[in-house]
């Protein structure tokens, strides 16, 4: 049996805010699709990479920008522990392994980050509409797999005036539907897949708008909102790593880099938080933070039969793939095509690694249901904690011996690197669910 209890000392940093939708919209009444378009353009410009530097009287632990101070003040999603991870680092050897721990936000997933940042802005520019901070009831209509449905319930409940709709699809597991109406979301179960439960969000939100009402569509992972707030957990992780105690025998604080990444691709929302993020420090004014993402490669995992990044990313035109249908036990990961965004995102991530020669890189790594499986088995065994099999993809690449001696022989450039995985959660599992995979898929 599992261990009910983890005690887990939490790290806190500072966060910081957006600017105002008032200085946005130039002291105008504020537009939802204005602050969107202005994120989407809003990119960081390129400098000239930071050399090695040395810690003295250098501030390292401030993260670089404003970034969802609001949602942060707001206890709307936490800052999460990183740790370190003795049997993965021992399977790695000898890059040093660390887990961020994502599957402790509030409602058991990344997804709050985004979710905090995005509903946050939302209800602030429609108070501002309405020239009131006790405004009128809004309403929040999201499509979702589970998690994000999840995190928007989480998220809403926790500011005033606000309801939630949520549609999901009819692959969306019996536990996470319970959850969704124990939080106070009004749920419907419509379609196949994703896709066709995005659809009717939309429509609903169209026709709510058609008949005056108030309602705003809030994608489970295309916006910029959301990966603004997704790229907070980059700039926790970097705080989180200079503040760590080192074995002097493995790996030096001023010299430390980050190797890789490791996160799960669904839509896309998350890579380009994790992208934005990296981007945001590479490029600050801190030349500690920017040198630790220095060469860093970010390893998108996924699992087959749910591999649209894949699919997108290594096409020749980069040309965006839609999948014709999910095939894969990890349904959270089942959006039919990614944003496009995450692919020119990463793109431009590869392109000024191999401009400046510094390692800079996004990989592809697409795993077996079973590797996906086995990844959540292990981790439980190994960590005492539950993930379903959307987040053992990411843990796939450390524990499958196939993907790990990939992942290793790209980082035998810098054996001193640290590899960190984005344990992102998920609230579909259980121990019964858990011992089901187990026995579908590794004791055949």
């Amino acid at each position: 049996a599992l261990p009910t209890t983890i005690t887990i000392a939490f790290l806190v940093v500072a966060g910081l805010i957006l600017p105002s939708v008032h200085s946005l919209s130039n002291n105008s009444k504020p537009n939802f699709q204005d602050i969107v378009s202005k994120m989407r353009a809003d990119l960081p410009q390129p400098k000239q990479a930071s050399p090695s530097v040395s810690l003295s009287n250098i501030d390292y632990a401030s993260p670089p920008s404003c970034v969802a101070q609001e949602a942060r003040s707001l206890n709307l999603f936490s800052t999460t522990p990183l740790i370190y991870s003795a049997p993965l680092s021992r399977l790695c050897h000898p890059h040093p392994v660390f887990l961020k721990l994502d599957l402790l936000q509030p409602s058991g997933s990344f997804k709050d980050r985004g979710m905090a940042h995005l509903c946050t802005t939302v209800k602030k520019m429609h108070n501002s509409a309405s020239n009131s901070d006790t405004a009128d009831r809004m309403k929040v209509i999201s499509s979702s797999g589970g998690n994000a449905g999840l995190a928007v319930t989480t998220v809403a409940r926790n500011i005033p005036q606000m309801d939630v709709s949520v549609i999901v699809p009819e692959t969306t597991k019996p536990l996470v539907v319970e959850k969704l109406r124990s939080l106070g979301a009004e749920v419907t179960i419509h379609g196949k897949n994703w896709n066709a439960a995005d659809a009717l969000a939309r429509q609903w939100v169209d026709d709510a708008k058609k008949s005056g009402g108030g309602a705003v569509y809030v994608s489970p992972y295309d916006n910029p909102l959301l990966w603004t707030g997704h790229s907070t957990v980059i700039d926790e992780i970097i705080t989180q790593l200079l503040e760590q105690s080192f074995d002097q025998a493995t790996t030096q604080t001023n010299n430390m880099k980050i190797g890789a990444v490791l996160a799960s691709v669904g839509g896309g929302g998350l890579l380009c938080g994790i992208l934005e993020g990296v981007e945001r420090n590479y490029h600050g004014s801190n030349k500690i933070r920017s040198n630790l993402v220095r060469g860093t490669k970010v390893v998108a995992c996924e699992t087959e039969g749910a591999a649209s990044f894949a699919a997108s990313f290594n096409s020749d035109d980069g040309s965006i793939v839609c999948l014709d249908e999910i095939h894969s036990i990890a349904t959270s990961l089942g959006a039919t095509s990614v944003t496009p965004a995450v692919i020119q995102r990463s793109r431009r991530h590869r392109d000024r690694g191999e401009i400046s020669s510094s390692g800079d890189d996004v990989m592809s790594f697409v795993c077996t249901d079973g590797e996906a499986v086995q990844g959540c088995v292990q981790f439980a065994s190994d960590h005492r904690m539950l993930v379903e099999p959307a987040c053992g993809a990411s843990l796939a690449p450390l524990y499958s011996d196939r993907l790990r001696a990939k992942l290793l022989d790209q980082l035998n450039d810098n054996e001193d690197s640290v590899i960190v995985v984005e344990v992102c959660g998920g609230s579909g599992v259980n121990l019964d669910l858990l011992r089901g995979w187990k026995e579908s898929f590794l004791e055949k």
